[in-house]
């Protein structure tokens, strides 16, 4: 079983090195947002895996949903203010 548990961890650890690479590498600004909301999505995942439920639900809450809404909420605000 611990076999198991840290091959589940290294392949979300790569994963999240990963999308962490492409929300920086990326041109499009909403690419990287949703890449950034997916490190933190797989970070929750982890700490489910990690027996931490508290931590994962408040990464998933905050981290991975308000942010990345927050996130989103701005940029559409700032491309609206442009056209006027």
């Amino acid at each position: 079983m611990n076999e198991l548990m840290l091959a589940i961890c290294l392949l979300f650890s790569a994963a999240m090195i990963g999308a962490a690479f492409v929300a920086i590498q990326v041109q499009q600004i909403s690419i990287a947002i949703l890449s950034a909301g997916l490190v933190s999505l797989l970070a929750s995942v982890m700490f489910l895996f990690l027996a931490a439920p508290d931590v994962a639900m408040t990464e998933a809450a905050i981290g991975s949903g308000l942010t990345t809404f927050l996130f989103f909420f701005v940029l559409g605000r700032v491309r609206g203010e442009k056209n006027d």
